[in-house]
């Protein structure tokens, strides 16, 4: 599949939970590398202080160089940070707007904004590259501050990616009750596009009834793609890599790939609808 010349405008998804350690970041980094592996144009929009998104393409998160930050603070154009990503498997489709240490103090800066106006600066920094990117996906930080609160409002919808395990049902109704009130307030179009369950092992009883009690509670949104608990998947980030450069025949290599053909055919029905 060659690059896309869809008419249609890019949408934008935020990968949110408040949870760390959940699969939040590999899942952004890996959905985004096998997308723009298909010749879909992908911006990655790294959102979180960790920079750890922006470290796994193998960018490194200390150069001192515009970021996330200076577009949400300093009024730099998102279109000025962008860095690309022109590695053989991408074909030159993956693109990554970096985050740095300096986002950290964000929260804080926004927080002495007005309201209703620091919700809406990431919006207003990514609408204008909606044709420009087939997809744009927002890794979220570890918490419901006012970053993962500006990527709600950004965004069309939101994946959840979620662990096997049972503490993580209770922040899963803790988000989605975050989600109801950007619904009635902020983005009135925000809706759940996927629930990706992360970490499964299934080796154990737990994961099985983890995903069976999601599943009885979010039939539609949950993605049948189950991503495994994988060394690979952990070693791939230290080296720069995604896990479709570090090891295409793994387990977690072939997990993405379905997930990201799950989410290309709900992204077409969301076009066509």
């Amino acid at each position: 599949m060659e690059a896309s010349d869809t008419p249609y405008k890019g949408r934008i998804y935020c990968l949110a939970n408040q949870k760390g350690g959940v699969g939040k970041t590999t899942t952004a980094v890996n959905l985004a590398a096998y997308l723009a592996s298909g010749g879909r144009r992908v911006l990655l929009v790294d959102a979180d202080s960790q920079a750890n998104a922006t470290s796994s393409l193998g960018v490194d998160k200390a150069r001192d160089e515009a970021s996330l930050y200076d577009v949400l603070i300093g009024g730099v154009q998102a279109s000025e940070t962008i860095v690309h990503i022109d590695r053989a498997p991408f074909r030159g489709c993956l693109d990554l707007l970096p985050s740095s240490v300096d986002l950290a103090g964000a929260e804080v800066e926004l927080a002495a904004e007005p309201q209703g106006e620091r919700e809406y600066r990431l919006k207003h920094a990514l609408d204008p590259l909606r044709e420009t990117y087939d997809y744009m996906l927002v890794d979220c930080p570890p918490s419901l501050g006012l970053l993962t609160l500006n990527a709600l409002t950004a965004s069309d919808a939101v994946i959840i990616p979620l662990q096997c395990e049972y503490l993580a049902l209770e922040g899963l109704m803790q988000l989605t009750n975050t989600i109801s009130l950007v619904l009635q307030g902020l983005n009135k179009n925000l809706r759940i596009m996927g629930i990706a369950m992360t970490m499964y092992d299934s080796r154990t009883n737990l994961s099985a009834q983890v995903v069976q009690e999601v599943r009885s509670h979010f039939p539609e949104e949950m993605f049948l793609t189950l991503v495994p608990r994988s060394v690979r998947l952990s070693e791939a980030p230290s080296y720069g890599l995604t896990i479709l450069e570090y090891d295409p025949n793994s387990r977690g290599a072939l997990a993405y790939a379905a997930l990201a053909a799950e989410f290309a055919e709900r992204n077409l029905s969301i076009e066509q609808s």
